[in-house]
């Protein structure tokens, strides 16, 4: 009975090498009753408190940055990080991640606030799912279309989370969605994908594997969709013969958020909850991520005990699963007796670091790719420059989708410009309306109403304590019949309108903020105001301005047109309700009346343009409700730039003043008319919170441009095959059989690099086990600069094998006339292919190897070699 009431810190024995994780998992498990087990299984895990064990929530994302209450770094989006080809680089920064998250777990614990999401020791990336066309708006998360590509990212960024101890794990990485998932949006809670057991073998499945068995990955999200009839989330294919059998996975498997909901609500799977869970469970699933804890709603963990109670499921299931997920709180620090207390261990002064946004800058950097310049790069230090086009002075577009609204303030292309070239001219052009509007209004342009930078907060708890969890339904009545108090709890000066409160522990889960103070425009002019989000208000000028209480999530911002005047206090209020989920913020854009007259009245006194256009990721989404040209439901319709940006374009070079492109965005654009037209072209993607320095670094030649493209970027969406259909068969490099306009691996330089020839050099066994290939680069020019070597290999002519497939990459540093020497080990699963009946093997015949700058037969620098494979070798699944 003593020993019962004790906390499990006191009850704990000191750290031993022999006692694993796993056990003392499971002891802890056998001293847990039904009631106490069943919540555990829900991705918001409550406290236990005779047993000493916090409150926990699973859900946490760090996909390119930390999600925390207070200011975390963000870094390049996922599909800016695969252009830099540099798989040492993303461990460096999942590492820095990783440090932040275990700050902000820290800080939580100092709140008390453990059990909401982004408080966790487990993150739910990294999106390893294929980019197999461009039409999906989730496509920016990837690393772009090659498996191999996918998969060396994808066990940097699960090495740099997790950290390097044999036995600790700093915080668990889940590579999701398990698996064939890519769009479309619109379908994915009902899809059933059919794919052929080459596809499967060859493309949806490389990336994840590596990511388990190199990477050592703890978990795993399986997806929402079907694969061949079988919800993902109990498909025993995936789940066991798969995951647990051929790859050895000992950790844990979580669902996608209402993955385990739609095998009987969408996929018709199971007739019931109980027999859904029972499904998932018996599978592989051990953690259930419902879209209900959003709320705190009760009784999620009933379909368990249904389960239970008709034997569909046993009391073994549920402790399997529960020392799966106990284990990995053992081996984090959640839960002491392991490794060091996670509060020991990190703090929240580690969120936000300066050599973190250090990193944030390298990596925006490297993640640029010059897919065009004909000579006018570099810019002339004393240039006189106009940035133009809607994203020309914009920060929203930095961030991507997933991702924190605090970062470092971040920096636009027309600020980074400015910083990287003090002796030119740069002067910033205002853009028309666009559906790309909308960014955080900047502290610089806020007051307190006592005259300090930045708006008043006052935070208002509910009236009484909200319980723990509500009836399905019952929030909004509580809120309402409750009411808040009617003095604040906390007042503070903020920075901006951003949802925060988590590191306030006297402030209540359902409470009211509102931020009063003044707008003060820098200059006069026309603005779009409003604020972005959902469930909040705004009062402008005295007079109610915006609405969101019929807002859905992901919708783009709610903004009206305004004339303001330069240095006048414009009063504003901005109220919220945080109902458990809360997100809002206060956004903006100056806009002109007369672009286009604009726009020649600046060239005529400037001798470049630099056109900054592109998507956001509030366009290209996750089942978003969004339909405008190009665009619906998350998704694109259309390749083409939206037609007021192309037409923005064309008036440009209409100008005759020099033409630099700079395109951000997730996914292929067709830059055809630009190819053509555009003097320089530079993808910066969504570069992250220092992209414009980034960017302005590379247009003054303070940095090489080093990037490739980890994707084809098409003319149209009628090059290419169905968007719902998973066959790979033209799509991406490996199988597309036209022109694109600029192909995978692409990309430029301030100087030129030379190859050797080749050295090929079979394994002892010969070249089915193996074989080494040797090269030599030489920068051949006279500036310093970065090369990307890419090894891809020319299969046998077998029908349904790739073209080519990428087999190898380095990025390296030359100075002018230095000289490095380049060696690749090809393994076995390095020369296999995957036959039509999905069995991977080395296939015997006469191959071609070619390392260079880009794809062979693209007419870059390069060499190629033949070898010849003289038996059969299989490989292991």
């Amino acid at each position: 009975m003593l020993a019962a009431a004790m906390p499990l810190s006191a009850q704990q024995p000191p750290p031993r090498e022999s006692r694993s994780a796993e056990e003392m998992a499971s002891a802890l498990v056998a001293r847990m009753n039904v009631d106490e087990k069943l919540p555990q299984l829900l991705n918001t895990a409550p406290a236990i408190p005779r047993l000493g064990v916090p409150r926990y929530n699973w859900w946490t994302e760090s996909l390119h940055g930390a999600l925390g209450t207070i200011p975390t770094t963000n870094f390049a989006e996922p599909i800016g990080l695969a252009a830099t080809f540099d798989d040492a680089l993303v461990q460096r920064v999942a590492a820095a991640i990783s440090k932040e998250v275990r700050g902000l777990h820290a800080l939580a614990r100092r709140t008390g606030r453990t059990g909401r999401i982004g408080t966790g020791l487990n993150t739910w990336s990294p999106n390893i799912n294929i980019f197999r066309d461009p039409r999906w708006g989730r496509g920016q998360e990837t690393y772009g279309e090659d498996p191999f590509l996918a998969a060396r990212m994808g066990v940097a960024y699960v090495r740099g989370m997790q950290g390097t101890h044999p036995g600790w794990i700093d915080v668990v990485a889940t590579p999701k969605h398990y698996a064939v998932h890519s769009g479309p949006e619109s379908t994915r809670h009902h899809a059933n994908v059919y794919v052929s057991r080459r596809d499967l073998e060859d493309t949806y499945l490389p990336a994840f594997r590596a990511a388990i068995v190199e990477g050592g990955a703890g978990s795993i999200m399986c997806a929402y969709n079907r694969v061949d009839g079988l919800p993902a989330c109990a498909s025993d294919l995936l789940l066991d013969d798969v995951l647990r059998e051929a790859w050895s996975f000992k950790g844990y498997v979580v669902s996608d958020c209402d993955a385990v909901k739609d095998i009987r609500a969408n996929h018709h799977f199971a007739p019931d909850a109980a027999t859904a869970v029972a499904a998932a469970m018996r599978a592989g699933v051990d953690n259930e991520c419902s879209g209900a804890t959003l709320t705190d709603t009760d009784g999620l963990a009933e379909p368990y005990r249904e389960a239970l109670q008709r034997g569909l499921l046993t009391m073994a299931d549920i402790d399997r699963a529960l020392v799966r997920l106990f284990a990995a709180r053992y081996r984090t620090g959640d839960l002491p007796g392991l490794r060091p207390l996670s509060t020991d261990s990190a703090s929240p002064e580690d969120v936000g670091a300066p050599a973190h946004a250090e990193l944030a800058l390298e990596a925006a950097e490297k993640s640029l790719v010059l897919l065009k310049n004909d000579g006018l790069l570099p810019l002339r230090a004393d240039a006189r420059i106009a940035v133009v086009g809607p994203l020309g002075d914009a920060t929203r577009v930095l961030r991507g989708n997933y991702s924190s609204p605090q970062s470092a303030p971040p920096i636009s292309v027309f600020e980074g410009l400015r910083r990287a070239m003090p002796d030119a001219q740069v002067r910033h052009v205002p853009y028309g309306v666009s559906h790309t509007d909308g960014d955080p209004v900047p502290t610089s342009a806020l007051r307190t109403p006592d005259g300090e930078p930045g708006l008043l907060a006052r935070y208002y708890n509910a009236a009484k304590a909200p319980p723990a969890r509500f009836a399905p339904g019952e929030l909004d009545t509580w809120i309402r019949d409750t009411g808040f108090e009617p003095a604040p709890v906390v007042t503070r000066v903020e920075r901006d309108v951003n949802s925060r409160s988590l590191d306030l522990a006297q402030v209540r889960d359902v409470h009211r903020v509102e931020w009063t103070g003044y707008l003060v425009p820098p200059e006069s002019g026309t603005y779009r105001l409003g604020i972005a989000g959902f469930n909040g208000e705004m009062r402008f000028d005295g007079e109610p301005f915006v609405d969101l209480s019929k807002a859905s999530w992901n919708s783009l911002p709610t903004m009206k047109t305004v004339q303001l005047e330069g240095g006048r206090r414009y009063p504003i209020t901005v109220t919220t309700q945080a109902r458990i989920l809360t997100g809002i913020g206060m956004v903006w854009k100056r806009v002109s009346e007369t672009p286009e007259a604009d726009l020649r009245a600046a060239a005529a006194d400037s001798d470049v343009l630099v056109a900054v256009v592109g998507l956001t990721s509030d366009l290209e989404a996750e089942e978003a409700p969004i339909e405008v040209p190009g665009f619906k439901g998350g998704d694109r319709t259309s390749l083409d730039l939206l037609p007021d940006q192309q037409g923005f374009l064309e008036a440009a070079k209409a100008t005759g003043k020099p033409l630099v492109v700079v395109l951000m965005n997730g996914s292929p654009v067709n830059l055809a008319w630009a190819k053509r037209h555009a003097d320089a072209i530079v993808e910066a993607w969504y570069p992250g919170q220092s992209g414009g320095l980034a960017v302005g670094n590379v247009l003054a030649g303070h940095v090489n441009p080093g990037g490739r493209l980890p994707l084809t970027f098409y003319r149209s969406v009628e090059d290419l095959p169905p968007f719902g259909d998973y066959d790979m068969r033209g799509r991406t490099y490996r199988y597309f059989e036209g022109t694109p306009v600029y192909p995978f691996g692409h990309g430029l330089s301030y100087t030129r690099f030379d190859y050797a020839p080749l050295q090929v050099q079979p394994h002892a066994g010969g070249a089915s086990e193996g074989l080494v290939v040797t090269t030599e680069v030489r920068n051949s020019g006279d500036r310093a600069g970065d090369e990307v070597a890419q090894l891809y290999l020319d299969f046998p002519d077998t029908e349904g094998l790739p073209r080519i497939a990428l087999r190898g990459f380095r990025r390296v540093h030359l100075a002018p006339g230095e000289r490095r020497t380049l060696r690749f080990e090809l393994d076995p699963r390095d020369l296999s292919a995957v036959d039509a009946a999905g069995q991977r093997q080395v296939m015997p015949g006469r191959y071609r190897v070619f390392v260079g700058s880009g794809q062979p037969g693209a007419g870059v620098a390069g060499r190629d070699a033949a070898f010849a494979i003289d038996r059969l070798r299989p490989v292991a699944r």
